[in-house]
């Protein structure tokens, strides 16, 4: 049986919404604000933090009313634009529409964390000794993170075969 291209499209948003709140559940249940959980040394480890701005804290400082329009609004109307482009572009390749269901799952999952909990659960950390870090994240942002490097793959790969392509038809 085949699946419908928008059922598909759903399918991975709501995948990624689901897995990532199901990660966050457990982490607000069984992680502490003050565990320090090692994964692997202390390159990957796990711990549990409340962020009530954007990306790495982003915006936590803003005023409340400035803070819902930033954190909330726009990203509910951005959201909804790009579900509307990812259901209406028919002439999405099929990884550029995988990356792109990614990238709207994972912001509702954060999205929503802000208007129903008034923060993001964020509970995963890298550090690879001084040469890579990041800062604490969560399967959302790994959602949209890897969602955007997909498409900046792509759009490079589909730059040099048209470039390729315009060099040999000259």
């Amino acid at each position: 049986m085949k699946i419908s291209r928008t059922l598909s499209v759903i399918l991975i948003i709501v995948a990624n919404i689901a897995l990532d709140q199901i990660s966050k559940v457990i982490v607000r249940a069984n992680i502490s604000k003050t565990d320090h959980i090692s994964l692997i040394g202390d390159y990957f480890t796990m711990m549990n933090v409340e962020n009530t701005g954007a990306f790495l804290g982003m915006g936590s400082d803003l005023n409340s009313s400035i803070r819902i329009i930033v954190l909330m609004v726009i990203p509910v109307l951005v959201l909804g634009y790009l579900i509307y482009y990812i259901l209406k572009n028919k002439t999405l390749d099929k990884i550029s529409l995988v990356a792109l269901s990614c990238i709207a799952g994972g912001g509702i999952a954060n999205v929503y964390d802000r208007i129903v909990l008034g923060s993001v659960t964020d509970f995963l950390h890298i550090d690879l000794g001084g040469i890579f870090r990041t800062g604490i994240f969560n399967i959302a942002d790994v959602s949209v993170s890897a969602g955007m490097i997909t498409l900046l793959i792509v759009s490079f790969i589909n730059k040099k075969s048209t470039s390729n392509t315009e060099k040999a038809s000259t």
